[in-house]
């Protein structure tokens, strides 16, 4: 494996968005902070992947199909209760906020309601990096 460039110390980053552009648009926007980025298109994948993977940063969309970002939430912390997990919504047809404040009760480290500049992602990586 070609080694080159790779910094042991970058975030590992699990990607869990139903929206294909927009998950593209996080993955190469953390890919160019410097992060290892994994997709997943559901909540039961994100949390396949999430139990064979250990990550820095899992960012998880709330609505959407096959399981939802809460229960998503709800079981990468019974994995691991140090996660940092941000969830993501626009709130659906409703634009209920009322998952985003669930959310952070459950443990999620930030809420981000959609649509949010992309300038928040590039700080919360920054906090992360910084903190080890």
């Amino acid at each position: 494996m070609d080694n080159i460039g790779y910094n042991k110390n970058m975030l590992s980053v699990l990607v869990i968005e139903d929206n294909k552009e927009f998950r593209l648009l996080l993955r190469d926007l953390l890919e160019e902070a410097g992060c290892r980025v994994v997709e997943a298109e559901d909540g039961k994948e994100g949390f396949d992947i999430a139990e064979k993977n250990n990550f820095d940063l899992v960012i998880t969309d709330i609505l959407m199909p096959n399981q939802e970002g809460i229960e998503t939430i709800i079981g990468l912390k019974k994995l691991n209760p140090l996660s940092k997990i941000v969830a993501i919504s626009g709130g659906g047809a409703t634009q209920n906020m009322t998952f985003l404040e669930l959310a952070k009760k459950l443990g999620a480290y930030r809420t981000l309601q959609k649509p949010f500049g992309l300038n928040v992602i590039e700080e919360i990586i920054f906090e992360l990096t910084s903190k080890n």
